[in-house]
């Protein structure tokens, strides 16, 4: 707002026009010198607007918060008459907002204009001049890991240059120093200003490398290109993201978390479902608005798990999922911002087939059921976590005895090893979990034939994971 009052008061012509300022609970206010109180009687937009249109002192009229009046026919009729009586006496009104929809019978009397952010080169004086107010308050420099100052100036992107100062001090002052821990706690602080409709969230937990077991070949995509996202290769183009199609609880959503992780950058999780609204356009306009987020949050890694249940033809939505998809899509080919998506799909029949054109993602990677070596990863890992450490040969033997689990079904198995343990008294160990195998019947048998179809189409036109 300071920006704007500013940029009202330069020279707009051979002699400077006088400047007002307005709020609903202040009134109108000389913005451009001291001069006075403010007119308490004219701080009713009806008012307002009648003395402006009535006064014959060119001007120029800085309204705050007014969009909730565009929708009174009678205001609207008094803002054009101000402008259609411009040649006559030049008064300007200006409307800022957080938004603005502009009703038809003014959009040609309208000049719109948004305020840029910050540039790079700004927030990083910004930065370094709240670092060296710190020193000079303490006495000493401030603690700098200069890559970290790097990411943390990148992520301050799409903020006004008081949240930028705020959100930087926040940063320096809380312990001297700037490092990796201050750029996340910046992007989640970020990710709260931004707010809007609850369809795109940040993901406080993500996942280590150690975390997934096999997907080897994902892991070599993904290490390759990191440096687009790292700060360490600025010239390298960002990819666009993967499609990550495979078995139910093959691990697609932890590997999402594991991207994130590896490419260094935050993860967001995008809810298509938290999109879909009753009235006619909103869908689309709440996918857009959480696309923008993601695009001012970037770099980041963006999740939509499930994506083909938010984009699937449904006959009972007249249309809307159509919509929806036309408008990912178009964001997808358009975008040059940071933003790594990883979409995840189970079913390949409820999958338009434009989501998977050649071209659409970077690639598409087929996460199948885990070979036996995957099998043994998985075992150690979750066995690990819950205090029992098996050797090579042992964990070995019980991947031979899990043929046939995802991922999901291996780690329950563990888990309720865990608890059968516990109820008999004992420590866990390697026969408790090749009870719980033995005793469940994975999804691979329970749904053979749809999984054979998903294996059959990816074969000729996924890449496989591990």
């Amino acid at each position: 707002m300071r920006l704007v009052l500013e940029t009202a008061a330069g020279p707009t012509a051979a002699r400077p026009l006088p400047v007002f300022g307005w709020t609903l609970t202040g009134g109108l206010l000389r913005r451009d010198q001291a001069m006075g109180h403010a007119q308490k009687h004219n701080a009713s937009p009806g008012d307002l607007l009648h003395w402006i249109r009535e006064v014959n002192q060119p001007g120029v009229y800085v309204l705050q918060d007014f969009h909730p009046f565009l929708d009174d026919p009678v205001h609207v009729r008094l803002l054009k008459d101000i402008a259609l009586d411009f040649e006559r006496v030049p008064r300007t009104v200006v409307l800022v907002s957080h938004r603005l929809t502009v009703p038809g019978e003014l959009s040609h009397l309208v000049a719109r204009f948004e305020l840029a952010f910050p540039s790079e080169a700004e927030r990083r004086e910004i930065v370094e001049r709240v670092a060296l107010e710190w020193q000079r308050s303490n006495g000493r420099p401030v603690q700098l890991d200069y890559h970290a100052v790097d990411l943390l100036v990148a992520n301050l992107a799409g903020l006004t240059r008081a949240d930028v100062e705020r959100l930087a001090r926040t940063a320096v002052f809380d312990d001297g120093a700037i490092d990796s821990s201050d750029v996340a706690a910046v992007t989640r602080a970020k990710h709260d200003l931004l707010g809007g409709d609850g369809a795109v969230t940040y993901e406080y937990e993500t996942a280590e490398l150690a975390d997934l077991g096999g997907m080897e070949r994902l892991k070599s995509w993904l290490a390759v290109r990191a440096p687009a996202f790292d700060g360490t290769a600025p010239h390298l183009q960002p990819p666009k993201g993967v499609l990550l199609l495979g078995v139910q609880g093959c691990g697609k959503s932890l590997a999402s978390k594991v991207a994130a992780s590896m490419l260094g950058v935050p993860l967001l999780r995008a809810d298509l479902g938290a999109v879909r609204d009753k009235y006619v356009g909103e869908s689309e306009r709440k996918l857009r608005a959480a696309l923008a987020t993601a695009d001012t949050l970037a770099p980041c890694v963006l999740w939509i798990d499930e994506i083909e249940k938010g984009v699937s033809a449904d006959a009972s939505d007249d249309g809307v999922s159509s919509r929806l998809l036309g408008t990912f899509l178009t964001w997808l080919q358009e975008k040059d911002s940071r933003v790594f998506v990883v979409a995840t799909a189970n079913s390949i029949s409820a999958l338009p087939p434009e989501l998977v054109r050649k071209g659409r993602f970077d690639e598409i990677f087929f996460v199948d059921l885990p070979a036996a070596p995957v099998r043994a990863q998985i075992l150690g890992i979750h066995t690990a976590r819950r205090g029992l450490t098996l050797d090579a040969g042992t964990l070995d033997a019980l991947a031979v005895r899990c043929d046939g689990f995802s991922g999901a079904e291996i780690e329950q198995a563990v888990v309720s090893a865990t608890y059968a343990a516990h109820a008999r008294g004992e420590e866990l160990g390697a026969a408790h979990v090749a009870a719980e195998l033995a005793a469940t019947r994975p999804l691979s048998v329970v749904m053979a034939e749809p999984i054979a179809q998903l294996r059959a189409w990816a074969a000729s036109r996924t890449v496989p994971a591990n």
